[in-house]
């Protein structure tokens, strides 16, 4: 089953798929409110803002798989996110993107993609460990912010690092590549 096809909820509640972005280039990211890279919420809405007259979305699943930090209701997400962070693309209702209760989205987005692409620098599983977290391994999601660039026929393109920042030059180049095409 393509992604595209996949049953999935608005954060409003309402039933749809991401069948709605087909012929778009989409980013999907596992978000969290209360994460140390939550910050990346203003790259992300930057981005979208950057690519989206060119047939570019951002959709972002909320996850409080990693250490509690998205507690809140979906109403609370949203209004976090709109508050803080001027959130315009397309959130969805909180999911499970880990264990043997991972979401089938996320299924098919590490089926398609077992490793991600990582930042130079320290590994993030690295920090982790230093703040006392017993990271997943591969080709299970790291942490909140994992980013999959989709190309606009459904095919997971791309697969990055929950470090890498969303203006990271890699990852513009996979979504700018995806684009052109």
């Amino acid at each position: 089953m393509s992604i595209q096809n996949i049953p999935v909820r608005r954060i409003t509640g309402e039933e749809t798929t991401l069948a709605e972005f087909q012929g778009e280039v989409m980013l999907v990211v596992n978000v969290a409110s209360k994460c140390g890279l939550t910050p990346q919420y203003e790259g992300l809405e930057n981005l979208y803002r950057k690519y989206r007259d060119r047939g570019f979305v951002i959709t972002g699943f909320p996850s409080n798989d990693f250490a509690g930090q998205e507690p809140g209701s979906n109403e609370e997400i949203q209004s976090f996110c709109s508050l803080n962070y001027s959130v315009d693309f397309p959130l969805y209702e909180k999911i499970t993107v880990v264990g043997e209760e991972k979401h089938p989205l996320y299924d098919a987005l590490i089926e398609a993609k077992p490793t991600s692409v990582k930042p130079d620098g320290e590994p993030f599983t690295e920090k982790l460990i230093r703040f006392g977290v017993q990271p997943n391994s591969e080709p299970e999601i790291l942490w909140n912010f994992e980013k999959f660039v989709v190309a606009r026929n459904g095919a997971v393109a791309a697969r990055f690092s929950p470090d890498t920042k969303p203006d990271d030059p890699a990852l513009v180049s996979a979504i700018e590549s995806e684009l052109a095409k």
